[in-house]
């Protein structure tokens, strides 16, 4: 464990959240990973501990201002190419109340990005019928549940709108989460940010009628 008399802990903390920022903006690694990975490349083997990791807000502006230094010329064509996929999903499955959330929302998000929705309804099977019959080939997993209740199936599939032969596709995961689910989740946090939109607050960042504070 890393001796506190060796390091100064706010600048430990701003270190590893550099590193990790540059992790996850270039090789696409989760927050998690790219925290413990960056610790390793600041410390070495020492172990670190919870107390010294940078969380995930400082980590989130430091992606912000790395991409706005490295990526500022390719990430928020990326960005709006996502946004434009997941309204389009989102306008699909309206039946099931959807709602994006993730990096594409917060506006991190970059080419190793997917997009995360997660729908609201009386009957998450319906969603998987519906897939069904659009003939959308998907796998399914488990996701922690938001609100820390145990894990909720999820659909991933990959998607390559129509006209983008040549691109790559995007990794779409859709969590089927029940109706009440939704009581309290789009409340925004103490610094006036909601983990979550709906079709047209996600609209609205496309369109730019307003630029609303999201977090991941």
């Amino acid at each position: 464990m890393v001796r506190k008399s060796h390091f100064d802990p706010q600048r430990l903390r701003e270190e590893i959240a550099i590193a990790a920022a540059r992790l996850i903006a270039e090789d696409g690694l989760d927050y998690a990973s790219a925290k413990r990975k960056a610790a390793r490349q600041v410390v070495g083997e020492t172990r670190v501990a919870g107390e010294w990791l940078p969380d995930n807000d400082q980590i989130e502006e430091e992606i912000r201002e790395y991409q706005s230094l490295f990526q500022s010329d390719s990430q928020p064509a990326l960005l709006r190419r996502l946004r434009m996929i997941a309204v389009d999903w989102m306008e699909r499955l309206a039946p099931f109340n959807p709602y994006l959330t993730g990096a594409v929302l917060g506006g991190t998000a970059g080419e190793h990005s997917d997009v995360h929705l997660q729908v609201f309804c009386d009957n998450p099977k319906e969603v998987a019928i519906y897939m069904l019959n659009a003939n959308i080939q998907y796998d399914v997993s488990e996701t922690r549940h938001f609100a820390g209740r145990g894990y909720v199936e999820t659909l991933s599939f990959l998607w390559r709108p129509a006209g983008e032969r040549n691109a790559e596709p995007v990794g779409i995961h859709v969590a089927l989460y029940e109706t009440d689910d939704l009581r309290g989740a789009v409340r925004a946090d103490a610094r006036g940010r909601t983990a979550r939109a709906n079709l047209p607050a996600v609209q609205a960042l496309l369109d730019g009628d307003e630029v609303p504070s999201f977090t991941n």
